[in-house]
């Protein structure tokens, strides 16, 4: 199981609901205001990133990265919370 994390800047009209209710289904937790992570079985990061893709508009931004290690300081949430 690989874990994800999935950074956004969505911009303009910024609906949030769409992108917020597909991490919700991946049982995501947030590490900064537009970060987020999760684990994820036999997909890559450009799956993610395509999969992402559909609910974001245009003219925003995303990036999956596959974490293997990471350190955090003054974060919202940690990946040792995820279930």
């Amino acid at each position: 199981m690989a874990l994800y994390f999935l950074e956004y800047d969505l911009r303009k009209q910024a609906n949030y609901q769409r992108l917020y209710d597909a991490l919700d289904k991946f049982k995501a937790v947030r590490i900064l205001e537009s970060m987020w992570c999760f684990y994820r079985n036999d997909t890559t990061v450009t799956g993610m990133r395509d999969y992402f893709r559909q609910f974001i508009d245009r003219d925003d931004g995303i990036m999956v990265s596959d974490v293997s290690a990471w350190a955090s300081y003054g974060v919202l949430g940690t990946p040792d919370q995820l279930k």
